[in-house]
């Protein structure tokens, strides 16, 4: 496969291997893989819509801000001028491979390690027992007195 269509933060981008891009902000951590939607695979002969068992990996390179934009307000003879701007947060990915098919025995291994680390830790930490709360006496609330009848 020699290019790839992928679907990230609402907005398709064509990619190849080896490319590196700037993309919205993503929530994964810097140096870890994920596996972006893939609609469209092309290059050897027809493009493939919704492929099945075919799959993109692309890894976080870095978070970074993107160029800073500048905007203005201004109406003439009043005096009136305001300034403000922002600068995109991004993230840069890189395509490590399009077409490798995933190992669902590594999600089954993953499911499998998860339970067992657990219950380590839990044996590991010592039980903790919220203090025993010592019973408060309140005095009885003052009851107001009774107004003095008019005769």
């Amino acid at each position: 496969m020699s290019y790839a269509i992928i679907s990230l933060g609402g907005k398709q981008y064509r990619v190849r291997e080896g490319e590196r891009l700037l993309v919205d902000r993503l929530p994964h951590a810097e140096g870890k893989t994920f596996h972006p939607d893939l609609l469209l695979v092309g290059g050897d002969g027809a493009p493939d819509l919704a492929p099945k068992g075919i799959n993109v990996t692309a890894r976080v390179v870095g978070h970074v801000l993107g160029e800073k934009v500048r905007i203005g307000k201004y109406r003439p003879k009043s005096g009136y001028r305001r300034h403000t701007g922002y600068r995109s947060r991004l993230s840069q990915i890189e395509i490590e491979s399009i077409g490798a098919k995933r190992a669902p025995r590594a999600k089954a291994e993953k499911a499998d390690e998860q339970p067992k680390e657990k219950a380590e830790s839990k044996a590991k930490a010592p039980e903790k027992k919220a203090p025993e709360k010592k019973a408060t006496t309140r005095k009885a609330a003052a009851k107001p007195k009774a107004a003095k009848e008019k005769a």
